[in-house]
């Protein structure tokens, strides 16, 4: 790709993120039930992995790969962990 053509895809790219982070934001200070929160969270930390593998397509490394995989793991950790205790507390 031509610089200026890599120029604007990283500008629309960051204002998608941006966006999307503070939609996510928003959701987690409004949603009215833990679950709202907790996928909010998880959109959250997408859009912080999905920033980081930006970064990394931008300037062609892979030093945060690591970091990416470990953001990508614990979110879905934590939100299968949530589901499963909020599934627990509503059986009769």
């Amino acid at each position: 790709m031509t610089g200026a053509v890599m120029g604007w895809v990283l500008v629309i790219c960051g204002v998608l993120l941006s966006l999307s982070a503070f939609g996510a934001i928003i959701r987690m200070i409004q949603g009215p039930a833990l679950l709202d929160r907790v996928l909010a969270a998880d959109v959250l930390l997408a859009v912080v992995a999905a920033g980081l593998s930006v970064d990394m397509a931008a300037n062609r490394h892979t030093n945060h790969l690591a970091l990416v995989v470990a953001i990508t793991l614990i979110g879905f950790i934590g939100s299968v962990t949530v589901a499963r205790f909020v599934h627990e507390r509503r059986r009769p």
